[in-house]
């Protein structure tokens, strides 16, 4: 997924720490409150902890291009809790999560779905492992896998890819983690009509793209739901 950075008011550099989380919590609710998002005190702790976190680690492990925390609430956060609608099933992988992208905010705001966070760099994995102990999620396990390599004995209800591969390759990487009715959610940027085609010419499954919304992105942004 592109780093696109959205339009906001300026940041006073001079501000506070404390400011500046005063402004990524006010972010954050307007954001909650546009997806119909509505979170307990502790998770919308975790969510800003989480931010924190990659802030803090990012020069190390280099994580991620965004470096400012506010861009961060909604290229990150509210990016990953847009699809929230069409996570569906008791079991999620997340495949090449990155910095724990998409899958920590999700499994921060399903604490009852498990979720495997599955990457090939160890640097990776390592920050992400260390995110789950400090945020205390017990519902995430951390994988250092490459996809095709990793079997694992119970397969998925829902695959999510974000800024993992093209479409094609997506499929055919994937379709051995998922369960007999489950769904891959592949997140994208603009429409990628070029991907879609070339999709339909390889593989016989269903598609349906979906429009999604994110607060303070005024990028394009769109799911593809395949079902194999």
């Amino acid at each position: 997924m592109d780093d696109h950075i959205p339009f906001r008011a300026p940041v006073d550099s001079s501000a506070t720490p404390e400011a500046h989380v005063g402004i990524c919590r006010k972010m954050l609710d307007s954001g909650l409150a546009s997806l119909n998002l509505r979170l307990a005190g502790y998770q919308i702790e975790q969510l800003l902890g989480f931010i924190r976190l990659i802030d803090k680690w990012n020069k190390a492990y280099n994580l991620t291009a965004i470096r400012n925390k506010e861009d961060m609430v909604s290229l990150h956060l509210l990016d990953s809790l847009a699809i929230i609608p069409f996570v569906t099933g008791r079991r999620v992988i997340d495949i090449g999560t990155g910095a724990g992208l998409p899958g920590i905010p999700l499994a921060i705001c399903l604490p009852d779905t498990e979720f495997t966070l599955l990457d090939s760099n160890a640097k990776k994995t390592r920050f992400v492992q260390q995110a789950v102990l400090e945020l205390k999620l017990n519902n995430v396990v951390v994988c250092h896998h490459r996809v095709e390599n990793y079997h694992p004995e119970t397969p998925f209800n829902t695959v999510i890819t974000r800024a993992f591969a093209g479409l094609a390759d997506i499929v055919k990487f994937t379709a051995h983690l998922l369960a007999k009715e489950g769904v891959l959610l592949a997140m994208k940027g603009q429409n990628p009509d070029a991907e879609l085609a070339q999709l339909s010419e390889q593989i016989p499954a269903k598609k349906t793209l979906i429009p999604v919304r994110v607060p303070g992105i005024a990028a394009e942004r769109c799911l593809i739901r395949i079902e194999p």
